[in-house]
């Protein structure tokens, strides 16, 4: 199963390094483009069929990576190579397959392609993997603190000092143990999977909350729970029928 791929990488030691990761792990392995900025990159996919697989540095010479992605459609599976690692929630906004620090390690960038060939193998006969079939092959990135930005100022909170994550309509908040809501730009869904399992829990499809946060817990209709929240939350926090005896394990620890 022969791969075609394309690097957007503006170092040349970095590019020939690459393609020779490449060659070694896979000699089927074609490259069919290397493009050194934005712009090439952007012209490029503009005019060529997507390769199966797209390799990306993220600070490129003429601007940051990304602007690629807000210029054309990149319609196949992305692995964002950087030595930097304060892009990683950004580049799974755009589901990435992976994302990978420099130097790159051989094993990571190996299990990579194998996940795109099993993306492959899924859709069938070999066919194109579409990046919205990625999120659930690509490997979840867990949280050590969020940064979060208030007009020109940016705050760091640890996730000890959040007591639970809400969501309302399309936006989501993280709210702190002293009563704060701070705006996020991750999804409920994509949470619940990069939060410490022993101190957060998914209750519903609209709270993620700390184990610290929960100040009683009562008996509801059904076999379901109702928690109540310190600071407190403005609707009944209601764990489902079907979450209730998960709930209570993830409470016995």
């Amino acid at each position: 199963m022969n791969l075609r791929v394309t690097i957007v990488e503006d170092e040349p030691a970095a590019v020939r390094r690459m393609r020779k990761l490449l060659a070694e792990l896979d000699p089927g392995v074609e490259v069919v483009a290397d493009l050194p900025s934005v712009e090439q990159a952007v012209a490029w996919f503009k005019q060529h069929e997507p390769p199966d697989l797209a390799l990306f540095d993220v600070r490129l010479a003429d601007g940051n990576s990304f602007e690629v992605f807000s210029a054309v459609d990149v319609a196949c599976p992305v692995v964002f190579i950087t030595a930097f690692d304060e892009f990683a929630l950004k580049a799974f906004r755009v589901n990435a397959l992976d994302y990978l620090l420099k130097p790159v390690k051989r094993e990571e960038l190996a299990a990579a392609l194998d996940r795109l060939r099993h993306l492959r193998t899924v859709r069938g006969l070999g066919g194109l993997a579409k990046r919205e079939d990625i999120a659930a092959e690509r490997p979840t990135v867990p949280v050590k603190r969020f940064l979060i930005r208030i007009g020109d100022r940016i705050r760091v909170v640890e996730p000890q000092d959040i007591a639970y994550f809400h969501s309302h309509r399309k936006d989501t908040y993280l709210r702190t143990l002293e009563g704060k809501d701070l705006p996020l730009d991750e999804s409920l869904d994509r949470l619940e999977h990069q939060l410490p399992a022993d101190r957060f829990f998914r209750l519903n499809r609209q709270l993620i909350v700390n184990f610290r946060s929960i100040q009683e817990m009562l008996a509801y209709s059904k076999s379901r729970v109702k928690v109540v929240l310190q600071p407190p939350f403005a609707e009944d926090a209601i764990v489902s029928s079907e979450r209730s005896a998960e709930f209570k394990r993830w409470l016995a620890g």
